[in-house]
């Protein structure tokens, strides 16, 4: 408060100067809580918190940041799944397949027996084929030796895993595709190597297929840990964003039963200073009985 009051000088009122400036002071921080309580922001403008704000900006980077990570890391993992699903289906058609040549390499079964055997192996076959084509993400071929990340160096998949703009690879290992013609020459439908006409080529068969189904069980194996790695980094960038949202949360979010406190008090002293405003302006007329 400035000035001392001196009622008898009536050209300037210092005790309704005094009071209109604590009026303003009450209106401007009553204006502060109020527009806090209808934003639910302790920080509406820079004025208020300049380096609050400059910290909580930084968190709110880091925190978007986050949050388009943890999509990407959930739409990889999905991918991986689909990539999964696809090998395990071709894991499942190959025992089938390794199943039907051991059947031929007895002796017990008769030539249409083994026809009708080497039919059914060509179908399985083909459907492993058809399996690989279909694996796809978003038209980008999974398994596919041709086009996808199988055999191409370039085709590597790159998953973005790092609010910073880091990103880890994935490829199959030795650069692997899974038609069932790049598996094994003993595969190519409609081959003759594919034959099982006798036991001893049921034999040979069976030997080149156990390799084949190797190559997917490593498949298999190199997605699943994959997969586990991307859950390990989704379960750390989960807790790293809880962490920044809180601490975003602290600087620029109004605590709004604070805020309700001070905005009622401002308001009663709002009241009693419009008051006081009233008095003061009234005080100086006592003078007029100097003149009667």
């Amino acid at each position: 408060m400035a000035g001392n009051v001196d009622p008898t000088r009536i050209a300037g009122n210092i005790g309704a100067l005094n009071a209109l400036s604590s009026l303003q002071y009450i209106n401007e921080n009553l204006a502060l809580h109020q527009t806090r309580l209808a934003t639910g922001k302790r920080i509406n403008y820079a004025y208020e918190d300049p380096a609050g704000l400059s910290l909580a900006t930084t968190f709110d980077v880091r925190r978007k940041g986050l949050e388009v990570v943890l999509r990407s890391i959930g739409d990889a993992r999905s991918l991986m799944s689909t990539a999964e699903g696809g090998l395990r289906k071709i894991q499942d058609i190959m025992i089938k397949l390794r199943a039907k040549t051991m059947e031929a390499v007895g002796d017990t079964i008769g030539a249409d027996e083994r026809l009708a055997v080497q039919a059914m192996m060509d179908d399985y076959v083909a459907e492993i084929d058809q399996i690989v084509q279909q694996t796809q993400w978003n038209r980008t071929p999974l398994l596919s030796g041709s086009s996808g990340l199988a055999t191409d160096p370039s085709g590597i998949l790159h998953f973005l895993v790092d609010p910073d703009g880091g990103s880890v690879g994935f490829e199959f290992t030795n650069n692997q595709s899974f038609f069932a013609s790049a598996l094994d020459p003993a595969l190519v439908s409609g081959s003759a190597s594919l034959s099982v006409a006798t036991s001893d080529m049921a034999v040979a068969l069976s030997k080149k297929i156990d390799a084949a189904l190797r190559k997917v069980m490593f498949g298999v194996m190199d997605v699943g840990a994959f997969t586990a790695r991307l859950t390990f980094k989704e379960d750390t960038l989960r807790v790293q964003q809880i962490n920044t949202e809180s601490a975003y949360n602290r600087i620029m979010n109004a605590d709004m039963a604070t805020e309700q406190v001070e905005a009622s008090k401002f308001m009663i002293l709002q009241q009693t200073a419009t008051a006081m405003l009233a008095q003061a302006n009234l005080a100086p007329q006592f003078l007029l009985t100097l003149f009667r």
